[in-house]
């Protein structure tokens, strides 16, 4: 430790030493707070996630967690072969159908003043849960995986995938 400089383990300078606050230069280091140039390049891992390119090219289509690029299905739990692949879909959604608690109090409220607010318990609201599954065999393995449903026109949009998946494993 240099003539001037305290400690981490006193907390307090003493008197007639110049304190010395956060870690001393680096003998190395220029001065004056200018860096070295060229600047060092920056150590592996650091900035954004660097992600290594899809084997194969672009992906073709993406299920879930399915992948398709080039002649093979990547799915979390390995790679499978595109050719020969069988490709199945399942609905686990529903679609339910009610009236609003809005329309329910219009109509209450304009059947007091004419019977026409009858008219509002006609207004339906419709909603969609659940999942669609999809699941792919290739090679003696399986991958399943969950898509959620949040319109009615979900499942045929997947199915679409699904159609386009399957002409692809038939080439």
């Amino acid at each position: 430790m240099t003539q001037g400089a305290t400690s981490m383990t006193q907390p307090y300078p003493q008197p007639g030493e110049n304190p010395q606050w956060g870690p001393g230069t680096p003998p190395a280091a220029p001065g004056y707070g200018y860096p070295a140039y060229p600047p060092p390049p920056p150590p592996a891992g650091y900035g954004f996630p660097q992600q290594a390119p899809a084997p194969g090219g672009a992906p073709l289509l993406t299920l879930g967690d399915i992948t398709v690029v080039g002649d093979q299905i990547i799915t979390p739990a390995g790679t499978l072969p595109l050719r020969g692949a069988f490709w199945n879909a399942t609905d686990l959604s529903h679609t339910e159908e009610k009236i609003p608690p809005h329309a329910i109090v219009l109509a209450i409220v304009f059947f007091i003043f004419c019977l026409l607010g009858l008219f509002f318990l006609l207004m339906k609201e419709k909603k969609t849960t659940g999942y669609i599954q999809v699941s792919v065999t290739s090679a003696g393995r399986h991958h399943s995986t969950m898509i959620p449903a949040h319109r009615q026109d979900a499942f045929p949009a997947v199915m679409a995938q699904v159609a386009y998946a399957r002409s692809l494993s038939g080439m």
